[in-house]
């Protein structure tokens, strides 16, 4: 992993997740409002973030919001101290691949980090969700595009890279993205 990004506004505790998580990524950024996060995201483009859901000037909702206009969007993980059940399932339903209660367990964290890092996304909520609300053609494009743009997303444009990731020819790919954009 290259580039990570926490997102917490205790001093103490983003001083002890960029020492702890230092270790997972080439280049950790960490950030402590809404708006820096904002500033952050669109140059530095994290692989993982590390989110509070709870900020001075905002909430994860924000945070997210930025995060889905990313050409890739990372895997985020949730930390707070006051979420309720309906806000993690909200979190959920927006991309946040865990979630870990504070006071935080490094040890929980890392077993979460691992977690998400090794397993894909469940998409199943997603497709049930679109189930009598769109036909299959138009459900299947949006998954194609998605996961092409996403592709191209991770590798910074790299057709190779993307092919690779999606475990399809470069030609496949091609004729993915020539589609894509008709």
């Amino acid at each position: 992993m290259q580039r990570l990004l926490i997102i917490e506004d205790d001093p103490s505790l983003r001083r002890a997740l960029v020492a702890a998580l230092s270790t997972h990524a080439a280049v950790v950024r960490a950030c402590s409002t809404v708006a820096e996060a904002r500033a952050t995201l669109p140059d530095f483009r994290p692989e993982l973030m590390v989110l509070d859901v709870s900020l001075p000037d905002g909430d994860a909702f924000d945070v997210l919001a930025s995060a889905h206009a990313l050409p890739a969007m990372p895997i985020v993980i949730g930390i707070s101290g006051e979420a309720r059940a309906d806000q993690a399932f909200r979190l959920a339903q927006r991309g946040v691949r865990a979630f870990i209660p504070k006071p935080l367990d490094l040890a929980t964290l890392e077993r979460a980090l691992s977690s998400v890092l090794a397993e894909p996304p469940d998409l199943v909520p997603h497709l049930r969700a679109a189930v009598g609300c769109a036909p299959v053609r138009e459900v299947e494009a949006v998954v194609r595009r998605t996961m092409v743009s996403e592709a191209l997303g991770r590798t910074r444009g790299s057709k190779n890279g993307a092919a690779k990731i999606l475990r399809v020819s470069r030609q496949l790919l091609q004729h993915m993205v020539r589609g894509a954009l008709q």
